[in-house]
């Protein structure tokens, strides 16, 4: 799917169903570009201020994140809207500003059922100290990652028991030795080096005889 514009009635089928209704404020009241583009492995969405060549504010979500991931990432982004308006680029992007806004915006969302129990509990305690990327909040990112459209074969490290193996993109196999609070340690089975790894990072997962589980 190429990066296209987006008409703001189409968010209904990206959004928790009854969020629209709370949504739709914030593009009547201001110019919103809102682009819908394929999977960015590094972001889930992106705000552009206004700017010489585009007087309107540009949002850009990635299509394939599930209802309840879409609608926390697309908040994060008119935070930032909301920031800018406020700030202009006097203040840092995530800072105490951005994080203000973002709590108050988030407000109206939660205790309404919009969002599964896990999810909700795992967002109160995000909220706390909202970061620059729900990515990186394990509570938040396992809550959120059940509602994925699941690979079979793949799994999050942290959902895998020490001594299993993994391998990577590139091919490469490594067991798992032991789980930390947000890092793995595991060694790969071709050099014997020990490596950490993110403990949401998704892999797919072997047998110890190196046959994928399908």
């Amino acid at each position: 799917m190429k990066k296209q514009e987006t008409s703001i009635y189409l968010l209904q089928r990206f959004l928790p169903e009854g969020t629209f209704p709370l949504i739709a404020p914030y593009f009547q009241n201001h110019t919103i570009h809102l682009t819908l583009t394929n999977e960015r492995k590094s972001v889930l969405g992106d705000y552009r201020h206004p700017s010489r060549e585009h007087n309107y504010h540009r949002i850009s979500i990635n299509v394939n994140l599930n209802p309840y991931s879409f609608l926390i990432t697309l908040l994060h982004e008119i935070a930032h809207l909301e920031v800018f308006i406020h700030f202009r680029n006097r203040v840092s992007p995530h800072g105490k500003e951005w994080k203000t806004q973002f709590r108050h915006i988030m407000i109206p969302f939660l205790d309404k059922g919009f969002f599964p129990k896990n999810v909700e509990r795992a967002l109160l305690s995000y909220l706390h100290n909202p970061a620059a990327s729900t990515c990186t909040d394990v509570g938040l990112f396992k809550a959120l990652y059940r509602y994925d459209e699941q690979k079979p074969g793949y799994k999050l490290i942290d959902d895998m028991e020490p001594g299993q193996w993994f391998e990577t993109d590139d091919g490469r196999v490594f067991e798992i030795l032991e789980h930390n609070r947000t890092r793995s340690r595991c060694r790969d089975l071709n050099n014997n080096k020990v490596y950490l790894f993110s403990s949401i990072i998704e892999v797919k997962q072997l047998r110890r005889d190196k046959r994928r589980i399908a």
